[in-house]
């Protein structure tokens, strides 16, 4: 079991800063071998949800309000440390996103940029794919909502 907390950036630690972004280094640049600029500048708009396991990030997402990131509410950078995955923490965390933004923004529609592979994940969650895949940092993604 994970517990999950939600913080704006002013909220967070140096130390939760440090290890989420060390977190979505070790799964989006290095585990899928992708070079890309994560630190977008979007952070400080974001909503933090961050799941912790004896006390280390092994979950996470940012959330935002409409027009922040899409149209709608939104949730990004989805991430489950490797050795974590069995357990589907995955799940855990967008359910606590979902929440978060109905909580938070008073929202329901959401969307998000997933990547192809992760489709059924996400349909899972709710979510329907809108349009054609396209690549986004050299990896095939959809766009997918909740309306």
């Amino acid at each position: 079991m994970i517990n999950i907390i939600t913080k704006t950036f002013q909220e967070l630690t140096t130390k939760e800063l440090y290890d989420l972004l060390q977190l979505r280094v070790e799964i989006f640049c290095v585990e899928q071998n992708c070079v890309y600029q994560d630190l977008d500048g979007k952070d400080e708009k974001a909503l933090h949800v961050i799941g912790r396991k004896n006390n280390k990030i092994v979950a996470y997402t940012r959330i935002f309000k409409p027009g922040d990131y899409f149209d709608k509410a939104s949730i990004g950078r989805v991430v489950v440390s490797q050795q974590e995955r069995q357990h589907k923490y995955g799940y855990d965390i967008m359910e606590a996103s979902k929440k978060a933004i109905k909580d938070h923004f008073d929202e329901t529609n959401i969307k998000l940029s997933a990547q192809t592979y992760l489709k059924k994940f996400y349909n899972n969650l709710g979510f329907k794919e809108v349009g054609e895949e396209y690549l986004e940092d050299g990896i095939p993604h959809v766009l997918m909502v909740i309306d």
